[in-house]
């Protein structure tokens, strides 16, 4: 596991949060370090703060994406949603304002270490390529020009195609878990990307309605 923080007050206490859960834990106080550490022990998770000198978590999360397909928990002392669209945009599997407590970190690392990994290519219907790490959609080898939302959205259901995922789970991963708003919004905006998509409403190919729960991209046929 792989600790990304130039705060060290903030890395003692993580790692040793982290390893008295059994995992073992290696530190890094900025990005160049971090992706160095990344390629030489292949670490199963990275808790990745944003704001890092030189190389921010956000350009660490697009390279690491390049090579490695580590769960990344971004961590930020900012909460504008934007953070957390793009953070997932480049492959963040989830995300965690700062101050976060210690115990609610190990708990969603937890979480993420149950979810199975698939690469932003795997497993979708074979019309539709969501690359994450170069924030691309591609419908029918054509790319599609979507919103940092929309994108979030797309990315959020490509990681389990045929898997559903509530409108109030999507607000918590896009939106954010202390965003206050209507789950309406989430259909407005997937109502939008599925425009983009060239989407039959009443057919969709991709992003479907399960009526009353959420939505699920389609698993590949």
């Amino acid at each position: 596991m792989l600790v990304v923080d130039d705060e060290p007050p903030i890395v003692d206490l993580v790692r040793g949060y982290l390893e008295r859960e059994g995992y073992e834990v290696r530190a890094a106080a900025d990005g160049h370090a971090a992706l160095g550490l990344a390629r030489s022990f292949d670490p199963d998770v990275v808790v990745l703060d944003v704001l890092l000198p030189g190389l921010d978590g956000v350009e660490v999360c697009r390279e690491l994406r390049t090579f490695s397909d580590a769960y990344v928990l971004m961590l930020t002392a900012r909460g504008e949603e934007i953070d957390r669209v793009v953070g997932l945009s480049v492959g963040a599997d989830d995300y965690l304002v700062k101050p976060a407590g210690p115990r609610e970190l190990v708990a969603r690392v937890k979480a993420l270490l149950r979810r199975p990994r698939r690469t932003a290519r795997a497993a979708l219907p074979a019309a539709l390529v969501v690359d994450e790490a170069r924030h691309e959609v591609l419908v029918d080898g054509v790319p599609v020009e979507v919103t940092a939302t929309e994108f979030g959205i797309l990315a959020a259901l490509a990681r389990d195609p045929g898997v559903v995922v509530t409108r109030a789970a999507l607000l918590d991963r896009v939106w954010g878990a202390e965003f206050m708003g209507d789950d309406h919004l989430v259909d407005v905006h997937v109502a939008n990307l599925r425009r983009k998509l060239g989407e039959d409403p009443e057919h969709p190919r991709f992003v479907e309605t399960v009526r009353g729960v959420g939505y699920r991209l389609a698993a590949p046929r």
